[in-house]
C-alpha cells in the first residue's frame, strides 16, 4: 500500500540523531506501508491525489486555525480527499485538520494542555476496530482541541479532558488526537522543554503518567484494519 505523509512539522535538528524526524517515527509505526513524503509545511504537495492509496498527517507546532498559506492549501486537499472518498487518517494537528476543514471548529481547550499518558473510553466501537477493547492508553501532547464537531461525524474515543479524541468522518476518515508514532522519551523531552508553558506540576503530572503502559500496537492495529 502506498501512503502519502503530510509533513506538517520537523523534529528540531538537535534531537533527530536520537529520535528521527516524523517521517521516521511513522514507518517505525507503520513499516509495511511504501511512504511517498509530502513537506507541506514548506509547501510541497501532491500534483495529482492518486499518487497514493492513502494519506496521514503529522503533528505541528502550528494551530490549524493560523493564516498561513501552506495550512490553507493543505485544508483545501484534505476537502478534496473527502470529496474524492480517499482514505485520511490524521494525528494531532492532522486530526484537527480534519475538523477544521470539514466544518467544525478547532481552538485551544478550556481544559489546558493533555501531555503525558492519556486513557480514553470508546463510546462507539466500529467493526475494523479489532480487537475491541473498552478503553486505551495514548501519548497525548496538545493545547488545541477539535471544540466543535464537522457534519457526519462520529466520536469513537473520549474522556473529560478531550471530549473528541478519536473520531470518524464518513467510512474513510480517521482522526486520532493523541501521538502512537511518539516513544515515551520524545514525550518526556517535548514536555521538559515546554515548563514554561505548561507549568511545572502538569509537567510533573505528565512526566510521572509515563509509567503507564501506551497502548501503541493495537492503536496501529486499529488504523490498519481501518485502511483495509
Amino acid at each position: 500500500m502506498t501512503a502519502g505523509l503530510f509533513v506538517c512539522d520537523h523534529v528540531k535538528p538537535e534531537y533527530q540523531n536520537e529520535f528521527g524526524d516524523y517521517p521516521a517515527m511513522f514507518a517505525r509505526l507503520f513499516p509495511s506501508y511504501d511512504w511517498i513524503l509530502y513537506d507541506v509545511c514548506n509547501g510541497q504537495f501532491p500534483e495529482n491525489l492518486a499518487e497514493c492509496d492513502v494519506y496521514m498527517a503529522t503533528g505541528s507546532h502550528h494551530s490549524v486555525y493560523e493564516e498561513l498559506d501552506w495550512i490553507t492549501q493543505l485544508k483545501k486537499v484534505i476537502v478534496q480527499l473527502y470529496e474524492q472518498r480517499k482514505y485520511f487518517v490524521g494525528f494531532c494537528f492532522g486530526h484537527q485538520l480534519i475538523g477544521e476543514a470539514l466544518g467544525g471548529k478547532v481552538g485551544k481547550s478550556l481544559n489546558g494542555w493533555c501531555i503525558g499518558v492519556h486513557n480514553f473510553d470508546i463510546i462507539d466501537s466500529p467493526n475494523w476496530m479489532t480487537p475491541s477493547k473498552n478503553d486505551f492508553n495514548i501519548l497525548m501532547m496538545c493545547q488545541d482541541q477539535i471544540l466543535e464537531l464537522p457534519p457526519n461525524t462520529k466520536v469513537i474515543a473520549s474522556n473529560k479532558m478531550c471530549p473528541n479524541a478519536m473520531i470518524s468522518v464518513g467510512n474513510h476518515f480517521l482522526g486520532i488526537q493523541g501521538h502512537p508514532e511518539f516513544t515515551k522519551a520524545y514525550n518526556r523531552l517535548l514536555m521538559n522543554a515546554r515548563v514554561e508553558r505548561m507549568g511545572k506540576e502538569l509537567v510533573i503530572a505528565g512526566i510521572e503518567s509515563l509509567a503507564i503502559e501506551v497502548d501503541q500496537q493495537l492503536i496501529r492495529d486499529w488504523v490498519r484494519s481501518f485502511l483495509k
